[in-house]
């Protein structure tokens, strides 16, 4: 029975390393965002961004933020379409794409067939162009994410967001067509926008402040759904602890070893991955009520300890690193808890990569508006060189971002809390 016991766990461990590697990006890639000034916010790119470094730390994976504010498909204020592709996705080679747009071309009236027309040819367009241009790319097209006519009414019958998601259905359709990925951005997000108002409406408001751009919490929803159509594993780790017989019958995507119990159950955990980091948690109320409201934790996050043979009756505290975690009953740690939303030593590592990664996006960013396309005309002598050096820096950083998110060993330690 022991043997049985042993090889359905193997089982269960090498399926779910086998749905890890269902993941759409591989090492190697090169994805490039490329959208309006949604995604020129570098927030739902850099929180997928920043769940595939550390929930893949040893993927090696380049990632290149390109959007710019006010784009449409035929371009805008940073250059039209051919331009803004040749300049800002050709020239880094990506094996992936992203692509958003919708928000502007629909002109923030109702459906208007000219206006849908000239989206129409254009998303077209731009997919042709990548296409021809890199034969191998792996396109994700993105529907529109919404505007919010949940939690204020609409400005005319119908409301604008019904038109985005008419583009959406376009984008889907050529999607199908075109043999391309589809993201939808908008449907989860509306739904997480009417359970928030239902819960709290002047909260609620403050998720997408101007209606147009999201505040970080639905960032971090629209990350979400992108992920999701990339097959991101919602597991980070998941162990389960029989203190009686001190053994491990369940470690997914971690390790479990050195078990005791002298005084206190006590053992080493090394997890493969980070949780997902999200920096403001848990004191931002809009944080909160985007989390409330949707199922990104479960969907994402799931980092579970199971602890069973617990004397009954009894409370036990968890310590990781000697830092008190969380306490709860015997019947609790039997059933199980999620670590993901405490303030573990993981959490506040996975934070440390999440700056990184802001630190290197906002390096590109300098780059790319304060030198490449500030100076265009002038063309000063040392653009060349600044560009390279600046280059070379947003590559350090991103480094340095992967080293912060490799794993490393845990003491764990549950001690039983007197009566």
């Amino acid at each position: 029975m022991r043997f049985l016991g042993a090889l359905l766990l193997c089982f269960v461990c090498s399926s779910r390393l086998a749905a890890q590697s269902d993941f759409y990006l591989k090492d190697g890639d090169t994805v490039v965002f490329y959208g309006d000034s949604i995604t020129d916010q570098r927030l739902y790119t850099t929180f997928t961004e920043a769940y595939v470094v550390t929930r893949f730390p040893k993927l090696n994976v380049r990632f290149v933020h390109s959007g710019w504010s006010g784009d449409r498909v035929d371009g805008g204020a940073g250059g039209p379409i051919d331009t803004r592709l040749a300049r800002d996705v050709l020239a880094y080679q990506p094996t992936v794409v992203t692509l958003m747009l919708g928000m502007n071309d629909a002109g923030y009236r109702l459906f208007a067939p000219d206006l849908f027309k000239s989206y129409r040819v254009g998303y077209e367009h731009i997919v042709k162009t990548l296409k021809t241009a890199l034969p191998n790319v792996r396109l994700t097209a993105i529907q529109p994410s919404p505007y919010d006519d949940i939690t204020r009414p609409p400005m005319f019958e119908g409301g604008y967001n019904n038109v985005l998601i008419s583009y959406g259905k376009f984008v889907r359709e050529l999607a199908m067509r075109e043999g391309l990925l589809c993201a939808d951005l908008n449907t989860s997000v509306v739904a997480a926008l009417r359970s928030a108002y239902q819960a709290d409406p002047a909260l609620a408001q403050k998720l997408i402040p101007d209606r147009v751009h999201p505040s970080a919490s639905i960032h971090l929803l629209m990350a979400e759904a992108l992920l999701k159509t990339w097959n991101a594993p919602a597991v980070v780790s998941e162990v389960e602890i029989d203190a009686s017989s001190l053994t491990a019958h369940r470690a997914v995507n971690t390790s479990v070893s050195e078990l005791s119990n002298e005084g206190s159950i006590a053992w080493t955990q090394i997890d493969n991955s980070l949780p997902m980091p999200i920096e403001t948690f848990p004191s931002d109320e809009l944080v909160h009520l985007a989390l409330r409201s949707s199922d990104f934790m479960d969907a994402l996050n799931r980092e579970t300890l199971a602890v069973t043979g617990l004397s009954q009756g009894r409370k036990y505290a968890l310590k990781i690193d000697g830092q008190a975690i969380a306490t709860h009953s015997a019947d609790q740690w039997s059933a199980g808890v999620d670590l993901s939303e405490a303030n573990t030593p993981m959490s506040k590592q996975a934070v440390d990569v999440l700056q990184l990664i802001y630190r290197h996006n906002n390096l590109h960013w300098a780059r790319w508006h304060m030198i490449q396309t500030s100076f265009e005309t002038e063309q000063p002598p040392s653009m060349d060189r600044a560009m390279a050096a600046l280059d070379t820096l947003e590559a350090e950083v991103a480094t340095m971002a992967r080293a912060k998110a490799q794993p490393t060993p845990h003491h764990y330690e549950l001690v039983a809390v007197n009566k």
